[in-house]
Parts: structure tokens; sequence; C-alpha cells
């Protein structure tokens, strides 16, 4: 049998990388990972088969295979119809929970305000549907000129998706332990207060 060497850490990460590239950066979790990268580098490693991103398609399967000298293989999922995602903007109520579920920001909107999908900017996910109490976000076919966003501009853009969630996660948990030192002081107080009146009763 022959022997193989294993690849070094700039070697597996060119790898990843080459691969990441290949996507279609929809981020839509088909293939059972979160994101796009995370499937790059399991199919790198070789813990997961080349066949699972079905946004890709075969050519996709193929351009992998080559990529990897691997025999292509065919399509695991079955090959749905691509459909974009469009908000019934009469029944918007303005809740904004899609807004953080769209992986790359392709809604536009405020709290309390009626949302609106970006059509160009969408690549037909359907992350966003399930997020709507109101059930106001529909799949729909996409019109004829339509197409799917620029990888390399869909990654970015869920890049800085990403790196919003992070700010205002941070934000969160400072307003949080804000907020518990604040109890912790009106804690103390209390308890000091009620110590002087007990002394002086």
């Amino acid at each position: 049998m022959r022997f193989v060497a294993p690849l070094t850490d700039l070697q597996q990460t060119n790898l990843i990388d080459a691969i990441d590239a290949l996507l279609p950066q929809t981020q839509c979790t088909r293939c059972a990972y979160p994101a796009c990268r995370p499937y790059a580098e399991a199919v790198a490693q070789g813990e997961i088969p080349i066949n699972r991103c079905e946004p890709g398609g075969q050519a996709l399967i193929d351009k992998i295979a080559q990529l990897l000298k691997q025999p292509p293989v065919p399509l695991f999922h079955p090959h749905r119809p691509v459909q974009i995602a469009q908000i019934r903007e009469e029944d918007c109520i303005g809740c904004a929970r899609c807004l953080p579920a769209c992986p790359v920001d392709a809604i536009l909107g405020a709290r309390r305000w009626m949302h609106t999908v970006i059509t160009d900017d969408c690549t037909a996910c359907d992350l966003c549907s399930a997020s709507c109490p109101v059930d106001c976000i529909e799949m729909v076919p996409p019109s004829a000129q339509w197409v799917l966003p620029d990888p390399a501009l869909s990654r970015a853009r869920y890049q800085a998706h990403l790196a919003r969630q992070e700010i205002r996660q941070s934000k969160r948990v400072q307003d949080q332990n804000r907020a518990e030192r604040r109890a912790a002081m009106i804690a103390k107080a209390r308890i000091a207060m009620q110590a002087r009146k007990s002394k002086t009763a």
C-alpha cells in the first residue's frame, strides 16, 4: 500500500481554504454543519464525504473531487428547486427575530418597523422562515433574473454578520454583569442599613 505523508498545518489550512473557496457560501446548514467553513474543514480532514453541499450540487462535487483527486460521487441530498425568502410585508409585526437568523444580513428592517428581503443578497438558505412568529416569511421561486450572490461577497457578509453578533453578545454580557454588580451593591447597602437600624433600636 502506498504511504501518503500527512499534511502539515499550513498544507491543511491551504486545503481548507481551497475547498471553502469552491463552496457557494450560503451558510444554509443542510450539510449538517453550522456554516460553509466548518464543512470545508470536515471535508479536508476526511470526516464527511464530499457530496453533502446541496446548493453546490453535482458541479461542486466534481470540483472538490478533482481538487482532492477523488472519484466524483452523486449528490447525497435530493436537489430541491432553489427558493428565496420573501416577506409578506402587510403581515410583518416588526419583531426583528429574522434579522439575526439571516447569515448574510439580507433582511432590512428594525424593531417595530416593517421588514423586507434584499433579494439580490439572499442566498436561499431558508434559515429565516422558522424565526418568524407570524409565518410571514415565505420561500418562493426566484425571478429569471436572480442569480446566487457571489460567494466571496456572501462570505464577507457572513463574517461581518458574525462580528456584529459577537459585539452584541459582548454588550449583553457587560450589561448583565453591570446589573449584577448594581444588585449586589443594593443588597449590601440594605444589609448595612438593617444593621444600623438594629443597633439604634
